[in-house]
């Protein structure tokens, strides 16, 4: 319970620690650039590491080492049935949270725990996503690398001892370079940790976003170029007279989208049976299908590549659609460690070719250049599935770099996205997610902005310590440094606070034997809190407490170093107010 016993001058604290009680602000600008870039070079390492690991598990499940999944029938059933019954056993004998992973375990985390990831649970992402992708169940590798990199970064901050505030700035390090170093798009991965995993757009933010992903970018391409993922031939609006039917095309894209949603929540209900019967149903549902359809194991990359070259019939495009859309939604919807931004570009590219094929019936587009409805039904179902418009509409053009998808997909992203949330009233497939586990996200503007500045950068730190029972000889040597407050801890380990006002009124009526603190005149019952925490959880203190005023130290030390008041706290709250009346 140790507390300094005495007054005088507290210790200043070295350059390190004063580097990290500087990054409690809310504008450590400086400070968090250093630490984006070390974030991002953790996130690099990581993702290179998870990429190799899934090319070598997929390496050993061909029998031909061929670029192609299993080639007989029995195999492309039995690889992901057994992969999936494999995980569900493993992660069903794990603790509820550490069974959780993707994107939304990373926003839970951050809603809950203020963006503290633990190693156990991205170990077991790291182990789940390599053997569920490389046997070939339906899904991305976005989820997975997201929960990833948002792990590195929160970790490395954890290590390091940063404020709780600062994690949560981590946190969204890692989701953006988690996003660039996978896709090559470090744009889109900055967009999607703002949009998506945060929900907030602040310059404080973006800057260390950006450089993280920057950084995790160019180490990427140190290993991989810096070529993008599909390469289409320029395409573009042949007239004007097609956004009439593109706005149509997006009322389509939504409304599957909405389904998809929907399908993936009622493999989500099916949460009273046990994992492993809920993922051997998954892997089943993947490996039947693929027994027909191949095309629907894996993320499903090749397809895409297909589309945008004009090599499939739409039998082909239907059937791939219908079969990705089922199997992605068994496996998203039972929890299996896979992503769901990989499912919605390949069923929006089959659903994209389908509407180009009876957009060329109709006589509209270019018959000869099928590429553009294959990037409009991409962009349309990520932004549709995921309620992130801009970051389906960055992600496109930086998958394929053509600037002539920009227009039309502006038009049809926003179309698609409106129909799933104001025709069906669905939300994201995220938050639909942590809705069935009874979490609130994004949390209200007040939480927000109390959550992005720590304790350290509002707390009064002209303080001095005192022990209870104190002296007349105590009460003086405390005052004898002048501070503003007297932090006092009782024998039974309390806290107390005083005005040094109050106490050098009272200083002489202490008896030399000590004073109980009901016999200090002023003083105030208080509750101690950890350094590294946020506005957000002081509010929390307090409540908890039921307490106006509380004594920030060093857990590690028992130090006493700064006194927050409910007011404090109360006024840089009223901050974020109007905005909370105005949304």
């Amino acid at each position: 319970m140790g507390d300094n016993t005495g007054g005088g001058a507290r210790p200043k604290p070295g350059r390190w620690q004063r580097f990290l009680d500087r990054l409690a602000s809310v504008d450590a600008l400086p400070q968090l650039a250093v630490l984006a870039v070390l974030a991002g070079l953790a996130t690099a390492g990581v993702m290179l590491l998870f990429e190799y690991a899934i090319e070598g598990v997929a390496w050993l499940l061909r029998d031909d080492h061929s670029e192609s999944f299993q080639v007989t029938a029995a195999e492309r059933f039995l690889a992901p049935l057994l992969a999936a019954l494999v995980i569900g056993l493993v992660l069903g004998r794990s603790p509820p949270d550490l069974q959780r992973t993707g994107v939304s375990h990373v926003m839970e985390r951050l809603a809950r725990h203020h963006g503290r990831l633990t190693w156990p649970s991205a170990a077991r992402q790291f182990c789940g996503g390599v053997l569920a992708l490389g046997a070939g169940l339906s899904g991305g590798k976005e989820g997975p690398a997201v929960h990833l990199g948002a792990a590195a970064s929160s970790l490395l901050g954890q290590a390091l001892a940063v404020p709780n505030n600062c994690v949560r700035s981590l946190v969204a390090c890692g989701s953006a370079a988690a996003i660039a170093a996978s896709f090559n798009t470090p744009l889109a991965g900055v967009i999607f940790a703002m949009e998506v995993v945060m929900v907030e757009y602040t310059i404080a933010s973006f800057i260390p976003v950006i450089l993280s992903a920057v950084t995790a970018t160019v180490v990427y391409r140190g290993f991989h170029g810096d070529a993008t993922l599909f390469v289409v031939a320029d395409s573009g609006l042949q007239s004007l007279l097609e956004l009439p039917y593109i706005v149509l095309a997006g009322l389509v894209i939504g409304t599957v989208a909405a389904g998809f949603i929907a399908l993936v929540k009622v493999f989500a209900g099916l949460g009273k049976w046990p994992f492993w019967l809920r993922a051997s149903l998954a892997g089943g549902i993947t490996g039947a299908l693929a027994v027909v359809v191949p095309a629907v194991l894996g993320v499903g990359y090749d397809s895409i590549e297909e589309a945008l070259a004009g090599e499939l019939l739409w039998p082909t495009l239907l059937l791939v659609l219908a079969a990705k859309l089922v199997a992605s939604a068994a496996c998203v919807g039972v929890g299996l460690p896979l992503g769901t931004i990989g499912p919605t570009l390949v069923m929006g590219a089959m659903l994209g070719g389908l509407l180009g094929y009876v957009g060329n019936t109709l006589g509209l587009g270019d018959p000869s250049a099928p590429a553009l409805y294959v990037m409009l039904g991409m962009g349309a179902m990520m932004a549709a599935v995921l309620q992130a418009p801009l970051a389906a509409l960055v992600a496109v053009l930086e998958l394929t770099s053509d600037p002539a998808v920009i227009l039309p997909a502006m038009l049809i992203i926003v179309v698609a996205t409106l129909t799933v949330s104001q025709v069906f009233k669905e939300h994201s497939v995220f938050l639909a997610a942590l809705e069935a586990r009874g979490i609130r996200y994004p949390p209200d503007p007040v939480a927000q902005h109390l959550a992005r500045t720590g304790a350290l950068a509002l707390m009064d730190d002209n303080v001095n310590t005192l022990a209870l029972p104190a002296t007349r000889n105590d009460a003086s040597e405390a005052l004898a440094a002048a501070p503003a407050w007297i932090a006092m801890t009782d024998e039974a380990g309390k806290a107390w606070v005083v005005g040094a006002g109050a106490l050098t009124a009272s200083a002489g009526i202490l008896p030399e034997a000590g004073v109980a603190p009901a016999h200090i005149p002023g003083i105030r019952r208080a509750v101690f809190l950890d350094c590294n925490a946020t506005l957000l959880q002081a509010l929390d203190a307090l409540d908890a407490g039921g307490v106006d005023v509380l004594c920030v130290r060093r857990m590690r030390s028992g130090a006493t170093i700064g006194v927050l008041t409910r007011r404090q706290v109360e006024h840089h709250a009223a901050i974020a107010r109007p905005t909370r009346e105005a949304s």
